[in-house]
């Protein structure tokens, strides 16, 4: 299939990658040169800009930085430009309502589209292993899917249009709080005299476990490989964190849903990112 891909930074690039290894031919964009000459050495074409990248392509996918972005991107560039027939699938975080709006326009112009924003971060973009989360329409859906599962290890239909964002914004607002209570307890454990590894042996397997304990663990040393043996380099930046954590809370608000741990999470990672915007957000176990 000849599939375009709009945006290649820390995750675009990977998932750009995975689609030339199983066999489709990738027209790329992206407005750094350096991004670009990366896209290349994986196999992927590349162009000056999207409107090229976009003609002639079965499918466009985009991984971009924010809602404006995307709609611009889709306005100015991929609807009217990329063929009617072609299936356009979003795999950025953005909020609902913008997420809806390019979905509806692109439906007005007679293309199909999906939002399918991930989960598993860069070394998932990279290894083919990301979570897909995927609204819209249940023939969008049954296009897009092949498409993703060369890039991931699941994907999920969530619903129609602005499904994928809503899921994605809860389950990392969710994986936010864990992270804080994780630290905390981590902190909390040290400073009344536990050993961290005894701790975890503890907890993983007692009703305190959860993902951000057991499998990216904030403590150097302790579980399986985290960023945190990296000194917490790479990963999920705490400056993505709060980006989700502010979408959520302007998702909470339109529906009225009562959020409140997720309210102080927002809190503790705007204060966090304001010196460690590019620390993995596991680092937050360094503010307590």
């Amino acid at each position: 299939m000849k599939i375009a891909f709009i945006g290649l930074g820390n995750m675009g690039g990977g998932m750009a990658a995975n689609l030339v290894q199983a066999g489709h031919t990738v027209r790329a964009f992206d407005l750094s040169e350096v991004a670009l000459g990366q896209a290349k050495q994986a196999g992927c074409e590349t162009f000056p800009t999207a409107k090229e990248a976009v003609q002639g392509a079965e499918a466009v996918v985009s991984m971009l930085p924010n809602g404006g972005i995307v709609k611009r991107v889709f306005s100015d560039d991929v609807i009217g430009h990329a063929p009617a027939d072609a299936i356009l699938l979003d795999c950025s975080t953005i909020d609902v309502a913008t997420a809806r709006e390019v979905t509806n326009t692109a439906a007005t112009h007679g293309y199909e589209m999906v939002d399918a924003p991930v989960s598993g971060g860069i070394a998932a973009a990279q290894g083919g292993t990301l979570t897909f989360m995927v609204g819209g329409t249940e023939s969008a859906f049954k296009r897009a899917e092949p498409i993703l599962s060369a890039m991931g290890k699941a994907v999920i239909h969530a619903g129609d249009a602005g499904a994928g964002q809503a899921a994605k914004i809860c389950n990392n607002m969710l994986l936010a709080i864990h992270m804080i209570g994780t630290a905390e307890a981590f902190t909390m454990a040290q400073k009344l005299g536990l050993d961290p590894q005894t701790f975890y042996d503890i907890s993983s397997v007692s009703s305190g476990q959860n993902w951000s304990m057991t499998s990216y663990c904030p403590l150097p040393g302790v579980g399986p490989q985290s960023p945190a043996d990296n000194g917490y380099e790479g990963g999920f930046a705490a400056a993505l964190m709060l980006k989700d954590l502010k979408l959520a809370m302007e998702a909470a608000h339109t529906a009225d849903a009562k959020t409140p741990l997720g309210a102080h999470a927002r809190a503790l990672y705007e204060d966090f990112s304001e010196e460690n915007a590019t620390k993995d957000f596991s680092a937050i176990i360094n503010s307590l």
